[in-house]
């Protein structure tokens, strides 16, 4: 079904069974499949390929060459129907390849809100991205990977599949993940190795100099003074009860499966 107000260019090819949403914009040589969904106002350039099952929310910006909505990269998939759901205002520019889940973990791949993934960058299956994140240019994740909300990853960097990127992080370019990084942190490096908070995000994104100060102390307590990672917590119990940026960075740690950099 397309929505009257859409503006399909008659060069572009859409599946009958492709739900398009008013004042969708699809460009010429297009091709758009079944069991597609396209929000309100979002704009499709030339030459995009959309395969579904995909839901695709309001007000997106997907440039030419992309691929979004593809068969998982997964030996074990057969076929299954599994997803990918984008949310809204999202920027997907050239060449970028966001790749449907498979049955063996949530069986969709998830990308949030506000994030803006430059050309060449690869989300795997059953990747998660949260919201108002930035891929530079040539990102790779593996399968499984989750990123929180307002990270950031520099260009041609790797992260290995299942790892979290934890929320206002940053990861330098060129940088091989292998690990956890947890929230705040600056890592880069093959493989990646902790260089600090990420001083300047927080300052842009308002935290304040006090919770800062707490985030300096949590973090030499983890990456500065010898300790194990659970004594390190420890130390840092009473901060992570004052401040709910040290207790989101306390709580990470104790969730980590694969472990952190470090």
């Amino acid at each position: 079904m397309i929505d009257a107000t859409a503006n399909i260019d008659p060069r572009a090819v859409v599946d009958p069974d492709a739900k398009i949403g008013p004042g969708v914009t699809v460009g010429p040589f297009s091709v758009i499949g079944p069991k597609v969904e396209i929000g309100r106002d979002t704009w499709v350039g030339p030459n995009v390929v959309i395969n579904g099952p995909c839901r695709i929310g309001v007000e997106n910006k997907i440039f030419q060459f992309a691929s979004v909505g593809e068969l998982p990269q997964d030996k074990k998939y057969a076929g299954e129907d599994t997803w990918l759901e984008i949310g809204d205002r999202n920027v997907i520019r050239e060449f970028c390849t966001l790749n449907r889940g498979t049955v063996q973990d949530r069986g969709a791949t998830t990308v949030g809100n506000d994030n803006w993934i430059m050309a060449y960058v690869h989300i795997a299956h059953d990747c998660v991205v949260g919201n108002n994140t930035i891929f530079a240019n040539n990102v790779n994740l593996a399968g499984h990977v989750f990123i929180e909300d307002f990270a950031i990853i520099g260009g041609a960097s790797l992260i290995h599949q299942f790892c979290r990127i934890g929320a206002h992080s940053f990861v330098g370019m060129g940088s091989a993940v292998a690990k956890d990084v947890p929230p705040f942190m600056m890592v880069s490096g093959q493989p990646a190795q902790p260089h600090g908070l990420n001083s300047e995000g927080l300052r842009r994104r308002g935290f304040t100099a006090e919770t800062q100060l707490a985030l300096k102390r949590a973090y030499k307590s983890i990456y500065r003074r010898g300790l194990t990672v659970d004594k390190a917590l420890a130390e840092i119990a009473e901060a992570s009860a004052a401040d709910p940026a040290v207790a989101q960075l306390v709580e990470f740690v104790r969730q980590s499966e694969r472990g952190i950099v470090r």
